[in-house]
């Protein structure tokens, strides 16, 4: 689905650059359609190094620029005859926002509108932003603010006016390998025999880097402009994951935490009523696209999900046991 595009002309930027993610694109990017530049723009200068001695700026595209979303001056120049961005730059830890609001707001919400007035002005052919599913109906802050930012850039095609600038999400669940998800957590406690578990019944969707940076490369080939990307993705039970990690602990009930909910949300009852469906995916249009299913082109390949849909962690088809996981994780180290 969708067409493909020639990335070995393209200038490509991701902020962010230096965490999980990026050096999954990175390395999906530079196998599979390598650009005319890579560029990570981030603010840590040690995994900066770190990057750099894995893809040297001598022998490879890539090109590294510290930096902060923060800073819009910074951004301009980071941002100069730049094609693509990829927009991974983020405050993420639930606990983190709770206490430090407003730190997590000037990253996340205002880091956003940097980026996307500095595209504008710098004539960025498409810009992608990674979401999350704490988005979707959020009970936290660090979800208000990503679905500020979702709504902040599914808007911008319209706010950019005769710019030829397309703005798209992207938004998925929880992945596996990435800093801060709970696999460290679940390793480091193993010794101790017990693993902390907030409630049996909780659930979540479930990504691996490689496919987060694949799915992202073939939704920048897509989009058209204010559409949400979300990939079909398993479900997996939290007690089945810390079976899997460490199937010989005890399991440890310790309550849910501020900010967090028992099951999340892909994809909400009221986009429902926006949303295609595709055989990896959905796509959520913007709200001034009213009719389905729309105009030619990829998007005609969609199907209109039916009254009443939600995509939640709790409700999907496909389940990942505990076998599965461990396969999954050996293949993660």
């Amino acid at each position: 689905m969708g067409e493909g595009m020639d990335w070995h002309d393209k200038s490509v930027l991701i902020t962010g650059g230096t965490g999980s993610f990026g050096k999954a694109f990175a390395s999906h990017v530079l196998e599979h359609c390598p650009p005319r530049r890579l560029i990570f723009f981030s603010r840590d200068e040690l995994k900066q190094y770190e990057m750099r001695e894995r893809f040297p700026d001598d022998s490879t595209p890539a090109r590294y620029f510290i930096g902060d979303v923060r800073d819009r001056e910074r951004l301009a120049r980071a941002l100069d005859r730049v094609d693509i961005v990829v927009h991974a730059a983020a405050l993420k830890q639930v606990p983190t926002a709770e206490y430090n609001p407003l730190e997590v707001i000037k990253t996340n919400v205002l880091g956003a509108a940097n980026l996307i007035d500095e595209a504008i002005d710098r004539g960025v052919e498409r810009v992608i932003a990674l979401s999350t599913d704490k988005a979707a109906n959020p009970v936290n802050l660090y979800g208000a603010t990503k679905l500020c930012s979702d709504k902040l850039f599914t808007s911008a095609s319209v706010y950019s006016g005769p710019s030829k600038t397309r703005f798209s999400v992207v938004r998925y669940g929880n992945v596996v390998g990435s800093r801060g998800s709970v696999i460290p957590l679940f390793q480091s406690r193993r010794a101790s025999g017990r693993l902390p578990i907030t409630d049996p019944a909780m659930t979540r969707f479930w990504i691996t880097l490689d496919q987060a940076a694949a799915f992202v490369v073939r939704c920048v080939e897509r989009m058209q402009g204010g559409e949400i990307f979300v990939p079909k993705l398993p479900s997996m039970r939290i007690t089945d994951l810390a079976h899997a990690v460490a199937p010989e602990c005890e399991q440890e009930i310790i309550g849910i935490r501020p900010g967090e909910k028992i099951h999340e949300t892909l994809v909400t009852e009221d986009e429902a009523r926006r949303t295609l469906e595709f055989d990896d995916g959905y796509v959520v249009l913007p709200t001034g696209r009213r009719q389905l299913p729309l105009e030619d082109g990829w998007l005609a390949d969609g199907a209109p999900v039916p009254d009443g849909f939600s995509y939640s962690s709790d409700r999907n088809a496909d389940w990942l046991p505990a076998d599965e996981l461990r396969l999954l994780l050996k293949r993660s180290d």
